[in-house]
């Protein structure tokens, strides 16, 4: 399951930043035929993983989804441990002829109900953990993009585009604006996640 929070936080990253900054917001339909393209093209890029290692926003919700994650495991691997308890001691006594025909039914449908709820449960959690890591893709992905709307009024720049791993075959270090951009992501970045003030006072 981390591995999963790890994909998705780099994939929100990604598609945050792959986007054109153009100089005008969003322009209408009608107004792109007539649109001229810049004499020069400027344009940089911005690495995803510097921006999930050193985006305080990044680093605070990838332990608040790590820590849920790893608290959703322990709890299904609680349960299943009592439930093949259960079921190796319901084996030792019909293997010793200690229960009656009758309990010997009983207690095999309270194990199955048993291992239902933790299929319910495992998939219910499941649920909640995917919910809760489409909600912060989501707000990483507004965080970034609109840090980099107010970021290129002045700057200006064409397109920025995002550089993970070697998705760009090629990119000049003259055009790498991460420091910068994270630099600003972290200096507007207001901590407002409930979940982080426990985290802190350990």
């Amino acid at each position: 399951m981390k591995k999963n929070i790890l994909g998705s936080v780099a994939f929100a990253a990604m598609v945050a930043l792959s986007l054109t900054s153009c100089n005008k917001s969003q322009p209408q339909v009608e107004a792109k035929s007539e649109s001229k393209a810049p004499a020069e093209l400027k344009i940089a890029y911005v690495e995803v993983d510097s921006i999930m290692t050193q985006y305080k926003f990044a680093k605070e919700y990838a332990a608040i989804l790590e820590k849920k994650s790893q608290n959703i495991q322990a709890t299904l691997a609680q349960k299943q441990q009592n439930l093949q308890a259960a079921a190796a001691n319901f084996q030792q006594q019909i293997q010793q002829n200690a229960l009656t025909r009758e309990a010997a039914e009983q207690r095999q449908a309270a194990l199955q109900k048993q291992n239902n709820d933790l299929q319910g449960l495992q998939q219910r959690l499941s649920n909640e953990f995917a919910s809760e890591q489409e909600k912060y893709n989501k707000a990483l992905h507004d965080s970034i993009a609109n840090y980099l709307a107010r970021y290129n009024k002045d700057k200006k720049y064409s397109i920025i585009f995002s550089k993970s791993g070697d998705n760009l075959l090629y990119a000049d270090k003259a055009y790498d604006i991460t420091n910068e951009v994270i630099s600003g992501l972290n200096k507007a970045y207001k901590s407002t996640l409930p979940a982080a003030t426990p985290a802190a006072k350990k």
